[in-house]
Protein backbone atom coordinates (compact mmCIF):
# COMPACT_ATOMS: atom_id res chain seq x y z
CA UNK A 1 0.00 0.00 0.00
CA UNK A 2 2.73 2.47 0.52
CA UNK A 3 4.42 1.95 -2.65
CA UNK A 4 1.25 2.37 -4.20
CA UNK A 5 0.48 5.74 -2.54
CA UNK A 6 4.37 6.72 -3.36
CA UNK A 7 3.76 5.65 -6.95
CA UNK A 8 0.19 7.88 -7.04
CA UNK A 9 2.09 11.18 -5.37
CA UNK A 10 4.76 11.10 -7.56
CA UNK A 11 2.69 10.25 -10.73
CA UNK A 12 4.24 13.39 -12.57
CA UNK A 13 1.07 15.56 -12.49
CA UNK A 14 1.77 19.23 -12.52
CA UNK A 15 1.02 21.52 -9.91
CA UNK A 16 -1.43 23.52 -13.12
CA UNK A 17 -3.82 19.95 -13.42
CA UNK A 18 -3.67 20.69 -9.09
CA UNK A 19 -4.78 24.21 -9.15
CA UNK A 20 -7.23 23.19 -12.24
CA UNK A 21 -9.09 20.44 -10.04
CA UNK A 22 -9.24 22.40 -6.58
CA UNK A 23 -10.06 25.99 -8.52
CA UNK A 24 -13.94 26.72 -7.09
CA UNK A 25 -16.36 26.18 -10.04
CA UNK A 26 -18.49 28.54 -8.89
CA UNK A 27 -16.45 31.85 -9.13
CA UNK A 28 -16.62 34.25 -12.20
CA UNK A 29 -13.11 33.55 -13.02
CA UNK A 30 -12.34 31.09 -15.88
CA UNK A 31 -10.58 28.20 -15.05
CA UNK A 32 -6.57 27.91 -15.46
CA UNK A 33 -5.98 26.39 -19.22
CA UNK A 34 -3.67 23.52 -18.95
CA UNK A 35 -1.22 23.00 -21.26
CA UNK A 36 0.13 20.09 -23.83
CA UNK A 37 3.12 19.51 -21.79
CA UNK A 38 0.78 19.10 -18.03
CA UNK A 39 -1.92 16.96 -20.44
CA UNK A 40 1.08 14.51 -21.80
CA UNK A 41 2.44 14.35 -18.41
CA UNK A 42 -0.97 13.22 -17.27
CA UNK A 43 -2.02 10.77 -19.89
CA UNK A 44 1.45 9.18 -18.92
CA UNK A 45 1.14 9.13 -15.11
CA UNK A 46 -0.32 5.50 -15.30
CA UNK A 47 3.03 3.97 -16.18
CA UNK A 48 4.71 5.71 -12.92
CA UNK A 49 3.03 2.88 -10.99
CA UNK A 50 4.63 -0.47 -11.08
CA UNK A 51 2.00 -2.94 -11.34
CA UNK A 52 0.58 -1.22 -14.25
CA UNK A 53 3.68 -0.96 -15.46
CA UNK A 54 3.59 -4.80 -15.30
CA UNK A 55 0.54 -5.30 -16.57
CA UNK A 56 1.18 -2.92 -20.01
CA UNK A 57 4.95 -4.32 -20.44
CA UNK A 58 3.28 -8.19 -20.32
CA UNK A 59 0.40 -7.20 -22.44
CA UNK A 60 2.12 -5.17 -25.25
CA UNK A 61 4.48 -8.32 -25.04
CA UNK A 62 2.02 -10.63 -25.78
CA UNK A 63 0.16 -8.63 -28.40
CA UNK A 64 3.74 -8.71 -30.68
CA UNK A 65 3.28 -12.34 -30.36
CA UNK A 66 -0.43 -12.38 -31.44
CA UNK A 67 0.11 -10.52 -34.42
CA UNK A 68 2.61 -12.38 -36.37
CA UNK A 69 0.78 -16.20 -34.65
CA UNK A 70 -2.24 -15.97 -37.35
CA UNK A 71 -0.13 -16.05 -40.48
CA UNK A 72 2.19 -18.74 -39.12
CA UNK A 73 -0.80 -20.53 -38.02
CA UNK A 74 -2.24 -19.96 -41.56
CA UNK A 75 0.79 -21.25 -43.41
CA UNK A 76 1.87 -24.03 -40.78
CA UNK A 77 -1.98 -25.28 -41.59
CA UNK A 78 -1.50 -24.98 -45.73
CA UNK A 79 2.25 -26.45 -45.24
CA UNK A 80 0.96 -29.99 -43.40
CA UNK A 81 -1.30 -30.09 -46.52
CA UNK A 82 -4.76 -28.98 -45.09
CA UNK A 83 -6.78 -26.04 -47.29
CA UNK A 84 -9.42 -23.94 -46.57
CA UNK A 85 -11.90 -25.97 -44.73
CA UNK A 86 -8.53 -27.29 -42.93
CA UNK A 87 -7.77 -23.57 -42.01
CA UNK A 88 -11.60 -22.76 -41.12
CA UNK A 89 -11.61 -25.84 -38.44
CA UNK A 90 -8.34 -24.47 -37.12
CA UNK A 91 -9.57 -20.76 -36.57
CA UNK A 92 -13.42 -21.74 -35.57
CA UNK A 93 -11.79 -24.22 -32.68
CA UNK A 94 -10.30 -21.00 -30.92
CA UNK A 95 -13.83 -19.32 -31.03
CA UNK A 96 -16.28 -22.05 -29.87
CA UNK A 97 -14.67 -22.63 -26.41
CA UNK A 98 -14.81 -18.85 -25.54
CA UNK A 99 -18.33 -18.77 -26.20
CA UNK A 100 -18.73 -22.23 -24.01
CA UNK A 101 -16.35 -20.83 -21.10
CA UNK A 102 -16.71 -17.10 -21.01
CA UNK A 103 -18.83 -17.15 -18.36
CA UNK A 104 -17.38 -19.52 -16.24
CA UNK A 105 -14.26 -17.06 -16.94
CA UNK A 106 -16.00 -14.65 -15.63
CA UNK A 107 -16.90 -16.27 -12.31
CA UNK A 108 -13.38 -17.16 -11.76
CA UNK A 109 -11.74 -13.83 -12.23
CA UNK A 110 -13.90 -12.52 -9.65
CA UNK A 111 -12.92 -15.43 -6.95
CA UNK A 112 -9.62 -15.69 -7.67
CA UNK A 113 -6.90 -12.97 -8.09
CA UNK A 114 -6.82 -11.60 -11.23
CA UNK A 115 -3.00 -11.36 -11.92
CA UNK A 116 -3.28 -15.52 -11.19
CA UNK A 117 -6.18 -16.11 -13.84
CA UNK A 118 -3.81 -14.36 -16.23
CA UNK A 119 -0.49 -16.64 -15.47
CA UNK A 120 -2.33 -19.43 -16.01
CA UNK A 121 -3.74 -18.33 -19.28
CA UNK A 122 -0.94 -17.87 -20.31
CA UNK A 123 1.36 -20.74 -18.71
CA UNK A 124 -1.30 -23.22 -20.95
CA UNK A 125 -1.12 -21.05 -24.38
CA UNK A 126 2.85 -21.28 -24.39
CA UNK A 127 2.97 -24.94 -23.45
CA UNK A 128 0.10 -25.64 -25.85
CA UNK A 129 2.14 -23.53 -28.27
CA UNK A 130 5.39 -24.91 -27.69
CA UNK A 131 4.10 -28.65 -28.56
CA UNK A 132 2.66 -27.49 -31.23
CA UNK A 133 5.98 -25.64 -32.92
CA UNK A 134 7.44 -29.12 -31.78
CA UNK A 135 5.58 -31.48 -33.94
CA UNK A 136 5.82 -28.79 -37.03
CA UNK A 137 9.63 -29.16 -36.26
CA UNK A 138 9.43 -32.52 -36.78
CA UNK A 139 6.95 -32.95 -39.29
CA UNK A 140 4.74 -35.08 -37.41
CA UNK A 141 2.21 -32.37 -37.23
CA UNK A 142 -1.57 -32.69 -38.56
CA UNK A 143 -4.48 -30.75 -38.91
CA UNK A 144 -6.03 -31.68 -35.41
CA UNK A 145 -2.90 -31.29 -33.90
CA UNK A 146 -3.53 -27.78 -34.82
CA UNK A 147 -7.19 -27.89 -34.07
CA UNK A 148 -6.18 -29.11 -30.71
CA UNK A 149 -3.63 -26.54 -30.03
CA UNK A 150 -6.25 -23.66 -31.11
CA UNK A 151 -8.53 -24.79 -28.88
CA UNK A 152 -6.95 -25.09 -25.97
CA UNK A 153 -5.58 -21.19 -26.13
CA UNK A 154 -9.02 -20.47 -27.38
CA UNK A 155 -10.40 -22.03 -23.70
CA UNK A 156 -7.46 -20.24 -21.36
CA UNK A 157 -8.72 -16.95 -23.42
CA UNK A 158 -12.36 -17.31 -21.90
CA UNK A 159 -10.14 -17.08 -18.36
CA UNK A 160 -7.92 -14.36 -19.56
CA UNK A 161 -10.54 -11.66 -20.96
CA UNK A 162 -12.34 -10.77 -17.76
CA UNK A 163 -9.82 -11.04 -15.83
CA UNK A 164 -7.56 -8.84 -18.06
CA UNK A 165 -10.20 -6.46 -18.29
CA UNK A 166 -10.84 -6.32 -14.78
CA UNK A 167 -6.96 -5.98 -13.47
CA UNK A 168 -6.80 -2.06 -14.22
CA UNK A 169 -9.38 -1.40 -11.52
CA UNK A 170 -7.03 -3.07 -8.99
CA UNK A 171 -4.01 -1.16 -9.69
CA UNK A 172 -4.83 2.11 -11.07
CA UNK A 173 -6.72 5.29 -9.11
CA UNK A 174 -9.72 5.45 -10.32
CA UNK A 175 -9.07 8.87 -12.16
CA UNK A 176 -6.38 7.49 -14.13
CA UNK A 177 -7.93 4.68 -15.35
CA UNK A 178 -8.79 6.23 -18.37
CA UNK A 179 -5.42 7.33 -19.43
CA UNK A 180 -4.35 3.73 -18.84
CA UNK A 181 -7.10 1.85 -20.82
CA UNK A 182 -5.54 4.55 -23.62
CA UNK A 183 -2.32 3.58 -23.25
CA UNK A 184 -3.01 0.09 -23.60
CA UNK A 185 -4.93 0.58 -26.61
CA UNK A 186 -2.52 2.83 -28.05
CA UNK A 187 0.22 -0.34 -27.42
CA UNK A 188 -2.48 -3.21 -29.07
CA UNK A 189 -2.73 -0.96 -31.99
CA UNK A 190 0.67 -0.12 -32.70
CA UNK A 191 2.25 -3.42 -33.14
CA UNK A 192 -1.24 -3.92 -35.19
CA UNK A 193 0.29 -2.16 -37.68
CA UNK A 194 3.98 -3.93 -37.92
CA UNK A 195 2.89 -7.26 -36.82
CA UNK A 196 1.37 -8.61 -39.53
CA UNK A 197 4.42 -7.66 -41.70
CA UNK A 198 7.21 -9.16 -38.99
CA UNK A 199 4.94 -12.47 -39.14
CA UNK A 200 5.18 -12.52 -43.24
CA UNK A 201 9.15 -11.92 -42.61
CA UNK A 202 9.27 -14.68 -40.41
CA UNK A 203 7.06 -17.50 -42.39
CA UNK A 204 9.07 -16.45 -45.41
CA UNK A 205 12.62 -16.73 -44.07
CA UNK A 206 12.71 -19.31 -41.20
CA UNK A 207 8.74 -20.81 -41.95
CA UNK A 208 5.99 -20.91 -39.88
CA UNK A 209 6.73 -22.86 -37.03
CA UNK A 210 9.10 -19.77 -35.79
CA UNK A 211 6.06 -17.73 -35.65
CA UNK A 212 4.42 -19.85 -33.45
CA UNK A 213 7.54 -20.29 -31.65
CA UNK A 214 7.45 -16.26 -30.69
CA UNK A 215 3.82 -16.35 -29.93
CA UNK A 216 4.82 -19.31 -27.41
CA UNK A 217 7.71 -17.37 -26.18
CA UNK A 218 5.77 -14.25 -25.18
CA UNK A 219 3.43 -15.78 -23.92
CA UNK A 220 5.57 -17.19 -21.15
CA UNK A 221 7.42 -13.99 -20.78
CA UNK A 222 4.29 -12.33 -20.47
CA UNK A 223 2.84 -14.76 -17.53
CA UNK A 224 6.38 -14.15 -16.21
CA UNK A 225 5.83 -10.47 -15.64
CA UNK A 226 1.66 -10.55 -14.72
CA UNK A 227 2.95 -13.30 -11.52
CA UNK A 228 4.61 -10.36 -10.43
CA UNK A 229 1.48 -7.91 -10.11
CA UNK A 230 1.11 -7.80 -6.58
CA UNK A 231 -2.99 -7.28 -5.41
CA UNK A 232 -4.94 -7.66 -2.41
CA UNK A 233 -6.32 -11.35 -1.62
CA UNK A 234 -9.62 -11.27 -2.10
CA UNK A 235 -12.68 -12.51 0.18
CA UNK A 236 -14.00 -15.47 -1.69
CA UNK A 237 -18.25 -15.95 -0.88
CA UNK A 238 -17.17 -19.50 0.06
CA UNK A 239 -21.22 -19.94 0.90
CA UNK A 240 -22.39 -19.15 -2.45
CA UNK A 241 -22.22 -21.65 -5.61
CA UNK A 242 -21.22 -21.33 -8.94
CA UNK A 243 -24.62 -20.97 -10.10
CA UNK A 244 -25.50 -18.66 -7.39
CA UNK A 245 -22.83 -16.40 -8.90
CA UNK A 246 -23.62 -16.29 -12.48
CA UNK A 247 -27.00 -15.48 -11.20
CA UNK A 248 -25.48 -12.91 -9.41
CA UNK A 249 -23.87 -11.48 -12.55
CA UNK A 250 -26.87 -11.72 -14.52
CA UNK A 251 -28.86 -10.00 -12.49
CA UNK A 252 -26.55 -7.23 -11.95
CA UNK A 253 -26.18 -6.74 -15.91
CA UNK A 254 -29.63 -6.76 -16.75
CA UNK A 255 -30.63 -4.13 -13.93
CA UNK A 256 -28.12 -1.43 -15.99
CA UNK A 257 -30.30 -0.75 -18.70
CA UNK A 258 -27.49 1.76 -20.43
CA UNK A 259 -24.92 -1.49 -20.05
CA UNK A 260 -27.49 -4.40 -21.71
CA UNK A 261 -28.55 -1.71 -24.31
CA UNK A 262 -25.26 -1.11 -25.24
CA UNK A 263 -24.43 -4.70 -25.58
CA UNK A 264 -27.23 -5.00 -27.60
CA UNK A 265 -25.81 -2.58 -29.70
CA UNK A 266 -22.80 -4.56 -30.28
CA UNK A 267 -24.31 -7.21 -30.62
CA UNK A 268 -26.11 -5.92 -33.86
CA UNK A 269 -22.65 -3.80 -35.18
CA UNK A 270 -20.17 -6.21 -34.22
CA UNK A 271 -20.96 -9.15 -36.62
CA UNK A 272 -21.81 -6.72 -39.60
CA UNK A 273 -18.62 -4.90 -39.60
CA UNK A 274 -16.62 -8.39 -39.34
CA UNK A 275 -18.63 -9.64 -42.20
CA UNK A 276 -18.40 -6.21 -44.36
CA UNK A 277 -14.66 -5.68 -43.34
CA UNK A 278 -12.97 -8.74 -42.86
CA UNK A 279 -15.17 -11.07 -45.43
CA UNK A 280 -16.46 -8.72 -48.14
CA UNK A 281 -13.26 -6.07 -47.76
CA UNK A 282 -10.93 -8.63 -49.88
CA UNK A 283 -13.46 -9.74 -52.41
CA UNK A 284 -14.14 -5.84 -52.60
CA UNK A 285 -10.69 -5.32 -53.15
CA UNK A 286 -10.39 -8.36 -55.36
CA UNK A 287 -13.59 -7.59 -57.85
CA UNK A 288 -13.26 -3.33 -57.74
CA UNK A 289 -9.93 -2.62 -56.33
CA UNK A 290 -7.67 -4.86 -58.46
CA UNK A 291 -6.18 -7.46 -55.83
CA UNK A 292 -4.78 -7.81 -52.67
CA UNK A 293 -1.93 -4.51 -53.18
CA UNK A 294 -4.69 -2.13 -52.75
CA UNK A 295 -6.92 -3.60 -50.02
CA UNK A 296 -3.86 -3.85 -48.17
CA UNK A 297 -3.56 -0.01 -48.12
CA UNK A 298 -7.17 0.19 -47.06
CA UNK A 299 -6.44 -1.89 -44.11
CA UNK A 300 -3.18 0.26 -43.70
CA UNK A 301 -5.56 3.36 -42.94
CA UNK A 302 -7.80 1.20 -40.74
CA UNK A 303 -4.94 0.49 -38.62
CA UNK A 304 -3.34 3.92 -38.82
CA UNK A 305 -6.83 5.03 -37.46
CA UNK A 306 -6.64 2.41 -34.53
CA UNK A 307 -3.38 4.38 -33.25
CA UNK A 308 -4.62 7.87 -33.56
CA UNK A 309 -8.06 7.41 -32.01
CA UNK A 310 -6.30 5.63 -29.30
CA UNK A 311 -3.80 8.63 -28.82
CA UNK A 312 -6.93 10.89 -29.14
CA UNK A 313 -8.21 9.41 -26.69
CA UNK A 314 -5.28 9.39 -24.18
CA UNK A 315 -5.35 13.18 -24.60
CA UNK A 316 -8.57 13.56 -24.97
CA UNK A 317 -11.28 13.32 -21.97
CA UNK A 318 -14.38 13.27 -23.18
CA UNK A 319 -17.80 13.80 -20.98
CA UNK A 320 -20.86 12.49 -22.56
CA UNK A 321 -19.69 9.14 -22.92
CA UNK A 322 -22.88 7.56 -23.76
CA UNK A 323 -22.43 10.23 -27.23
CA UNK A 324 -19.56 10.06 -28.29
CA UNK A 325 -19.39 5.57 -27.99
CA UNK A 326 -22.65 6.03 -29.92
CA UNK A 327 -21.07 8.07 -33.00
CA UNK A 328 -17.59 6.41 -32.79
CA UNK A 329 -18.98 2.81 -33.77
CA UNK A 330 -21.26 4.36 -36.19
CA UNK A 331 -18.56 5.58 -37.93
CA UNK A 332 -17.98 2.12 -38.96
CA UNK A 333 -20.43 2.27 -41.31
CA UNK A 334 -18.68 5.04 -43.50
CA UNK A 335 -16.12 2.47 -45.27
CA UNK A 336 -18.78 -0.11 -45.89
CA UNK A 337 -21.18 3.03 -47.05
CA UNK A 338 -17.84 4.04 -49.30
CA UNK A 339 -17.29 0.47 -50.99
CA UNK A 340 -21.37 0.35 -51.71
CA UNK A 341 -20.31 3.65 -53.73
CA UNK A 342 -17.13 2.56 -55.77
CA UNK A 343 -15.62 6.10 -54.32
CA UNK A 344 -11.81 6.01 -55.26
CA UNK A 345 -9.32 4.59 -53.83
CA UNK A 346 -7.76 7.20 -51.38
CA UNK A 347 -11.22 7.94 -50.52
CA UNK A 348 -11.63 4.80 -49.12
CA UNK A 349 -8.54 4.75 -47.10
CA UNK A 350 -9.21 8.31 -45.68
CA UNK A 351 -12.90 6.50 -44.65
CA UNK A 352 -11.12 3.30 -43.18
CA UNK A 353 -9.09 5.74 -41.26
CA UNK A 354 -12.15 7.55 -39.81
CA UNK A 355 -13.59 4.41 -38.88
CA UNK A 356 -9.98 3.04 -37.32
CA UNK A 357 -10.23 6.60 -35.22
CA UNK A 358 -13.98 6.51 -34.07
CA UNK A 359 -13.56 2.53 -32.72
CA UNK A 360 -10.74 3.76 -30.89
CA UNK A 361 -11.61 6.42 -29.09
CA UNK A 362 -15.59 4.56 -28.65
CA UNK A 363 -13.40 1.56 -27.22
CA UNK A 364 -11.70 3.31 -24.64
CA UNK A 365 -14.44 5.12 -23.46
CA UNK A 366 -16.33 2.56 -22.41
CA UNK A 367 -13.72 0.86 -21.05
CA UNK A 368 -13.08 3.37 -18.45
CA UNK A 369 -16.81 3.96 -17.99
CA UNK A 370 -17.75 0.39 -17.49
CA UNK A 371 -14.78 -0.17 -14.93
CA UNK A 372 -16.29 3.15 -12.96
CA UNK A 373 -19.66 2.23 -12.84
CA UNK A 374 -19.47 -1.23 -12.41
CA UNK A 375 -18.39 -2.73 -8.21
CA UNK A 376 -15.04 -4.80 -8.70
CA UNK A 377 -15.73 -7.94 -7.44
CA UNK A 378 -18.51 -8.58 -10.27
CA UNK A 379 -16.62 -7.12 -12.90
CA UNK A 380 -15.58 -10.30 -14.24
CA UNK A 381 -18.86 -12.00 -14.38
CA UNK A 382 -20.06 -8.57 -16.14
CA UNK A 383 -17.29 -8.39 -18.81
CA UNK A 384 -17.70 -12.00 -19.66
CA UNK A 385 -21.64 -11.63 -20.62
CA UNK A 386 -20.68 -8.24 -22.34
CA UNK A 387 -18.51 -10.46 -24.49
CA UNK A 388 -20.48 -13.32 -24.85
CA UNK A 389 -23.51 -11.02 -25.90
CA UNK A 390 -20.67 -9.51 -28.63
CA UNK A 391 -19.69 -12.86 -30.19
CA UNK A 392 -22.77 -14.78 -30.28
CA UNK A 393 -24.18 -13.45 -33.65
CA UNK A 394 -20.74 -13.85 -35.29
CA UNK A 395 -21.09 -17.10 -36.70
CA UNK A 396 -24.60 -16.64 -38.27
CA UNK A 397 -23.09 -13.08 -39.90
CA UNK A 398 -20.59 -15.34 -41.61
CA UNK A 399 -22.72 -17.90 -42.42
CA UNK A 400 -25.21 -15.55 -43.74
CA UNK A 401 -22.60 -13.06 -45.60
CA UNK A 402 -21.46 -15.01 -48.69
CA UNK A 403 -25.21 -16.17 -49.76
CA UNK A 404 -26.57 -12.13 -49.14
CA UNK A 405 -24.00 -11.37 -51.32
CA UNK A 406 -24.63 -13.31 -54.36
CA UNK A 407 -28.19 -13.04 -53.72
CA UNK A 408 -28.49 -9.14 -53.77
CA UNK A 409 -24.96 -8.27 -54.73
CA UNK A 410 -21.43 -7.07 -53.33
CA UNK A 411 -22.44 -3.48 -53.15
CA UNK A 412 -26.08 -3.89 -52.29
CA UNK A 413 -24.90 -6.09 -49.30
CA UNK A 414 -22.16 -3.54 -48.08
CA UNK A 415 -24.76 -0.41 -48.09
CA UNK A 416 -27.31 -2.56 -46.14
CA UNK A 417 -24.64 -3.16 -43.80
CA UNK A 418 -23.84 0.28 -43.16
CA UNK A 419 -27.67 1.08 -43.03
CA UNK A 420 -27.66 -1.58 -40.34
CA UNK A 421 -24.55 0.11 -38.15
CA UNK A 422 -25.76 3.30 -38.70
CA UNK A 423 -29.43 2.48 -37.63
CA UNK A 424 -28.12 0.28 -34.56
CA UNK A 425 -26.01 3.22 -33.72
CA UNK A 426 -28.87 6.06 -33.06
CA UNK A 427 -31.22 4.04 -31.52
CA UNK A 428 -29.80 3.80 -28.26
CA UNK A 429 -29.01 8.11 -27.73
CA UNK A 430 -33.36 7.49 -27.87
CA UNK A 431 -32.84 6.72 -24.15
CA UNK A 432 -32.04 9.57 -21.99
CA UNK A 433 -29.68 6.88 -19.63
CA UNK A 434 -27.97 5.85 -22.62
CA UNK A 435 -27.28 10.01 -23.32
CA UNK A 436 -26.50 10.92 -19.96
CA UNK A 437 -23.82 8.24 -19.78
CA UNK A 438 -20.64 10.21 -18.18
CA UNK A 439 -17.44 9.83 -16.98
CA UNK A 440 -18.11 11.47 -13.46
CA UNK A 441 -17.49 9.39 -10.81
CA UNK A 442 -21.07 8.85 -8.98
CA UNK A 443 -22.96 11.04 -11.14
CA UNK A 444 -24.73 11.08 -14.74
CA UNK A 445 -27.03 13.19 -16.40
CA UNK A 446 -30.81 12.57 -16.60
CA UNK A 447 -33.29 13.71 -19.75
CA UNK A 448 -32.96 17.05 -18.03
CA UNK A 449 -29.44 17.40 -18.16
CA UNK A 450 -29.46 17.79 -14.29
CA UNK A 451 -26.94 16.10 -12.35
CA UNK A 452 -28.01 13.31 -10.17
CA UNK A 453 -26.19 10.57 -7.69
CA UNK A 454 -26.11 7.32 -9.19
CA UNK A 455 -26.09 4.95 -6.16
CA UNK A 456 -27.49 1.99 -7.72
CA UNK A 457 -24.33 2.20 -10.30
CA UNK A 458 -22.08 1.89 -7.93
Amino acid sequence: MASRCRDFVFSGRSWILRKARLHDRNTAGPVPRISWTARVREAGAPLAIRSYRLHFTARLLSWTGSAVAPIGLAFAVLRIGGGPGALGAVLAASVVPQILLLLVGGVVADRLSRARVMVWSNVVCAVAEAAAVSLLASGTARVWHLVAMSAVCGAAGAFFTPAAGGIVVEVVPADLRHAANALLKIGQNTVKVAGPALGGVLVAVVGPGWALGWDAVTFAASALLFSRISLKSKNVKVRTGFTADLREGWDDFRSRRWLWVMVCQAAVIVPVWLVGYQLLGPVYGKQVLGGAAPWGVVVSGFTAGLVAGAALALMWKPRQVGVVACAGTGSMAVPLAAMAAAVPLPVLVVATGVAGTGLAVSMTVWASLVQERIPADRLGRTLSYSTLGQILPVPFGYLLAGPAAQLFGLRTTLATGALIITAAAVVPLAIAQVRGLCLVPGETKDAGGAVTTVRAER
